[in-house]
C-alpha cells in the first residue's frame, strides 16, 4: 500500500501497521482514540494523553531529539510526526530507515485532513470518519465576537503566535482578533505589548508553563487588559482533543 503525506512524501507499507512510533503529543492522542493503543510501542516523553501511556510505552526521546538506538530495538513499521513540532534532521534519518509519515498543520481543516488520512494508513477510518464529524458539529456554530488578543507561547524572551499557525486560527475560531501580525512566533518588547495594547493577554499553559505571578506581573504593566492563563492544549493539539476544544472556547 501507498501513500502520500503532508509534505508530498510517498511511504510504502506492506500490511497495516502492527508498531507504530507517534512523536507527536496531539497525534498520539488521537492514534489511541482510534482503538490503537496496543498497536503503539513508542511515544515521547511529553505525549501526556492518555496519563497511562508513558508508564505503558517505550519513551524515544522528546519531539526534537530521539534515542535512535531504542527507536531501532522497537522495529517499527510506521513512525509519524509533523513538520513543525519534529526535527528535521531527525525525522530524515528516520525516514531512511522506516516509513515515516509526516503531517503539516496550519488549521482546522489540515487538521480533519490529517485525521482521515492516519484513519486511512492505519485502518482505522470508520473511526476517523466519527471523531471528524464531531468535531464539524462542535465547531458548527460560530463563537461571539471577544475582542483583540496577544497569545504567549513563552516568557524570557516573551513570544506570541502569529499569523501562519494553528494558534491563530483556533484564536480566530474563539472569538478573538490576533493583534499579532508577523508570522510565526515573534518576540515581543514590554513596550511592544504596552503599544498593542489588547483587550486580552492569554498566557499559554504550554511550552511555558505561565503561572498566577506571570498574571500579576503582566497585569501590572497592562491595568486595561484581562490578563487570563489559558490551556494551550485547546489551541495547539490539532487531533483529537480539538473534540474538546470548541466547548472550552464557549467558557472562556
Amino acid at each position: 500500500m501507498e501513500f502520500t503525506d503532508h509534505l508530498n512524501r510517498s511511504i510504502f507499507l506492506p500490511n497495516l501497521p502492527k508498531r507504530i512510533i507517534s512523536l507527536v503529543p496531539s497525534q498520539t492522542e488521537l492514534l489511541v482514540d482510534l482503538g490503537l493503543e496496543e498497536k503503539i510501542v513508542g511515544v515521547t516523553k511529553f505525549c501526556v494523553h492518555p496519563g497511562h501511556l508513558r508508564k505503558s510505552k517505550t519513551i524515544v526521546g522528546g519531539t526534537k531529539n530521539y534515542r535512535f538506538e531504542v527507536i531501532d530495538s522497537l522495529k517499527p513499521d510506521l513512525i509519524i510526526g509533523n513538520k513543525e513540532e519534529n526535527d528535521q534532521k531527525g525525522i530524515e534519518k528516520l525516514a531512511a530507515k522506516y516509513p515515516v509519515w509526516m503531517s503539516d498543520i496550519f488549521d482546522l481543516k489540515d487538521s480533519l485532513r490529517m485525521i482521515i488520512d492516519l484513519g486511512k494508513i492505519t485502518g482505522t477510518e470508520k473511526k476517523a470518519t466519527r471523531v471528524i464529524s464531531e468535531i464539524e458539529y462542535t465547531f458548527s456554530q460560530p463563537l461571539a465576537k471577544k475582542g483583540s488578543c496577544v497569545y504567549l507561547i513563552w516568557e524570557n524572551p516573551k513570544m506570541a503566535a502569529g499569523k501562519d499557525t494553528f494558534i491563530d486560527t483556533m484564536l480566530s475560531s474563539a472569538g478573538f482578533e490576533n493583534l499579532i501580525e508577523n508570522s510565526r512566533y515573534p518576540e515581543l518588547m514590554e513596550e511592544e505589548l504596552i503599544d498593542l495594547s489588547p483587550d486580552y493577554l492569554l498566557l499559554s499553559s504550554e511550552p511555558f508553563p505561565f503561572k498566577e505571578k506571570h498574571i500579576k506581573a503582566l497585569q501590572s504593566i497592562l491595568p486595561n487588559t484581562k490578563v487570563q492563563l489559558v490551556d494551550g492544549e485547546m489551541f495547539s493539539w490539532y487531533g483529537s482533543r480539538l473534540l474538546y476544544a470548541a466547548d472550552y472556547f464557549k467558557r472562556l
